[in-house]
């Protein structure tokens, strides 16, 4: 029998671009940071573009280990709240255990932007809102995606970052 529902009415899951921040400080920082990124792959997500590793200063007042930082820009049928889940599935699975703010941590996945979606749930808020402040977010980002448009400020990561007042310490990692 033939389908004759309206494509508007398809219910194949459509591919979402998101931008990722991953970040780890403690152990082995490149080697957390590179099993994450396996593990987004076998969960169904395609990466498409990542930036530079980059060996980023702690931001807040305790102290702890500096991190490595990199962005990633993916692919995936996954809705916002579904990758939610899936990212912290992942830094569950790899030994992260619920952290206050600016704690040490094995890995730290972000939800940065969902193309030009804004969600603001319970659970979720994108763009990430603390993004805009935060050089070892905005200098990764800016390497992969400069002209990308933050959906509230109606900014391009470039001048996000050109206007970013955070001076911490952001070096590429080699």
């Amino acid at each position: 029998m033939m389908n004759l529902r309206p494509a508007a009415f398809d219910s194949t899951p459509k591919e979402m671009r998101y931008y990722l921040g991953l970040g780890s400080n403690l152990g082995d920082r490149k080697a957390f940071i590179e099993a994450c990124q396996e593990r987004l792959i076998r969960s169904g997500v395609s990466i498409l573009r990542l930036s530079h590793l980059y060996l980023t200063e702690p931001v807040g007042e305790r102290p702890q280990p500096w991190y490595l930082n990199r962005v990633i820009e993916v692919e995936s049928s996954l809705g916002p709240e579904q990758l939610l889940m899936t990212v912290k599935a992942i830094e569950s699975a790899m030994g992260r255990n619920p952290a206050p703010l600016q704690m040490a941590r094995i890995i730290d996945i972000d939800i940065l932007l969902a193309e030009d979606r804004v969600v603001d749930s319970e659970t979720l808020v994108i763009p990430h809102p603390r993004m805009a402040g935060r050089r070892f977010v905005l200098v990764p980002l800016n390497e992969i995606a400069p002209d990308v448009i933050h959906p509230t400020s109606n900014r391009t990561v470039r001048q996000l970052l050109a206007e970013c007042r955070d001076r911490s310490l952001v070096i590429v990692f080699v």
